[in-house]
């Protein structure tokens, strides 16, 4: 289990002194460029989001649902690679200490080699990995590189994982437990489920640690609702499509990194 505290434990540790809650938002790596997912960056750092997940395009979804797959394809198709995306992070870096968790999928950690790529990734300046292909009969292995290096390692529980499997993860987990509000795919829901805050309060009190809950959620009501019991929520899927909309508008970038932030801080309005 990890000890020594990284940007992600201090700024929960910050939250859960000032009685507040945090907002994490998912931002697709390269859309429309890495120079303006940059600025996108240090925009939401200025706006005051407690993290930011990071999506490293990959051609095959793992649990994404259509509109985070479509920025994905887009991202790909300007052939943007890893090590340009560690390279922007490194930039954003020098300047903000916003903690940042790259998502991606476990070919991408693997074919690397794992302790090779979470010592790129430690370098360059993210904080965590969340890794949702993540066998967990392997997930020991990572759990204990990444702690080496100081990063944290946040790992899924879905509604439908059995109480066993949910004590294994939460072992293997640092900084927090992401729990998804529905089984399936990323994408926006006009209802989340009605016993959610009841299955937060019954991870978090398994866990021992704090719990962030995403898929799903994508108005500031549903930040309200997830955050009566959940440390902070994560939205994805609302995001990445307002910027999709902004650039197939035409706007220009500094309308896109506008919409991005604005989008955010109209979620945070429904931080308790």
């Amino acid at each position: 289990m990890k000890t020594d505290a990284n940007r992600i434990d201090h700024a929960f540790a910050a939250l859960a002194a000032a009685g507040k809650k945090g907002l994490l938002p998912y931002v697709t790596a390269g859309l429309p460029d890495l120079a303006t997912t940059e600025r996108i960056l240090e925009g939401l750092a200025e706006a005051g989001v407690t993290a930011v997940e990071l999506g490293f395009p990959y051609s095959d979804p793992i649990a994404d649902g259509p509109t985070i797959q479509s920025s994905f394809t887009r991202v790909l198709a300007h052939g943007i690679h890893v090590q340009d995306i560690l390279a922007m992070v490194a930039r954003f870096r020098e300047r903000y200490e916003l903690p940042l968790l790259g998502m991606l999928s476990y070919s991408i950690v693997y074919r690397r080699g794992i302790e090779p790529f979470i010592a790129e990734a430690a370098q360059a300046g993210l904080d965590g990995l969340i890794i949702p292909d993540l066998p967990l009969e392997e997930a020991a292995e990572v759990s204990a590189a990444m702690s080496r290096a100081g990063l944290c390692l946040v790992m899924l529980v879905s509604p439908a994982t059995p109480l066993e499997r949910r004590r294994q993860i939460v072992e293997l987990s640092h900084g927090f437990v992401y729990y998804m509000s529905v089984t399936g795919i990323t994408g926006e829901r006009d209802q989340l489920p009605a016993e959610l805050v009841d299955n937060v309060r019954a991870l978090r009190a398994l866990a021992g640690r704090p719990v962030v809950v995403g898929f799903g959620i994508g108005t500031a009501e549903h930040v309200r609702m997830v955050c009566t019991e959940a440390d902070g929520a994560i939205i994805g899927s609302a995001l990445v499509r307002r910027i999709m909309s902004a650039v197939d508008a035409g706007s220009d970038t500094d309308s896109v990194v506008r919409t991005a932030v604005e989008a955010a801080r109209e979620w945070m309005v429904g931080l308790p």
